[in-house]
């Protein structure tokens, strides 16, 4: 029988997952697909995150099956994003690719007998995916505060995953879903950041899709979550240029961001604080 495993975020995966069947609780967009494929998993079950924008949340489905790999994805509204195990035990089947109805998989499943069934079958490893465009990204904002080395920079990342230990103190505006990984307040993100923003990814079971804002709330940092449906879930540019904000801690209210505001006006708003 095939390793199966479940865990929070498809950047969990590792070289030894080569060929499983995984339940990821990350967002179903390209992003995730690609990272998934580049793993070589050999079966992939993720979140729709409320489908979305240009229906991005489910957009890797169709990645892993070109390259041939069964993939699923469960109701944000049935298991909470960011939680492998609760989706596991919880999540039902939303969109399934033809790689997987070709094995069984069908919508209205439960994600624990999606899981089983795929771990039954032959799989194998995926192959390597198409390379992506450029998933980090400096963004250009007027009016920047400071100058040299003191200048506050804002940065575009389409996965949380990639903050690094220079981005602290800084402006990150990511492609990743508000939700805490296991519900692990240390996992909102690894640097204290001036501000971060994030998609709401429908906000979902138990608001899971917005839960990083009070964990960086407690850390003094202001964050605020765009609307799945004004921008594509994964893509950090779609994030900066086409999101509404939907959600916000009170750092970030305290600092003069609003629900309503352009991601760029909040992002204005925060270099001036």
């Amino acid at each position: 029988m095939t390793q199966s495993l479940v865990l929070d975020s498809v950047t969990h995966l590792t070289a030894a997952h080569r060929g499983a069947a995984a339940v990821c609780a990350s967002h179903g967009g390209t992003y995730a697909g690609f990272y998934a494929a580049k793993m070589g998993v050999g079966a992939v079950i993720l979140n729709d995150a409320g489908v979305g924008r240009d229906q991005a949340g489910i957009a890797g489905l169709k990645l892993l099956d070109g390259l041939g790999v069964p993939a699923a994805c469960i109701a944000h509204t049935s298991a909470r994003i960011g939680d492998g195990h609760d989706g596991h035990a919880r999540g039902e089947i939303s969109f399934v690719n033809d790689t997987a109805l070709r094995l069984g998989v069908r919508v209205g499943m439960s994600c624990a007998t999606a899981l089983h069934h795929l771990a039954q079958s032959p799989l194998v490893a995926s192959p390597p995916p198409p390379a992506l465009a450029e998933a980090r990204f400096d963004i250009r904002v007027d009016h920047a505060q400071g100058v040299g080395d003191d200048a506050v920079r804002v940065f575009g990342i389409d996965s949380n995953a990639l903050v690094i230990a220079s981005d602290a103190g800084h402006i990150a505006v990511t492609g990743s879903h508000g939700g805490l990984l296991g519900n692990k307040p240390e996992t909102a993100i690894k640097v204290d950041v001036r501000a971060a923003i994030y998609n709401d990814a429908g906000i979902g079971m138990d608001a899971a899709g917005i839960s990083r804002l009070p964990a960086l709330d407690a850390r003094g940092i202001a964050g605020a979550c765009v609307s799945a449906m004004s921008a594509r879930i994964g893509d950090a540019r779609s994030t900066y240029d086409d999101g509404i904000i939907s959600a916000l801690n009170d750092c970030a209210l305290r600092a003069g961001g609003s629900v309503g505001q352009s991601c760029r006006a909040f992002v204005a708003t925060m270099v001036r604080a």
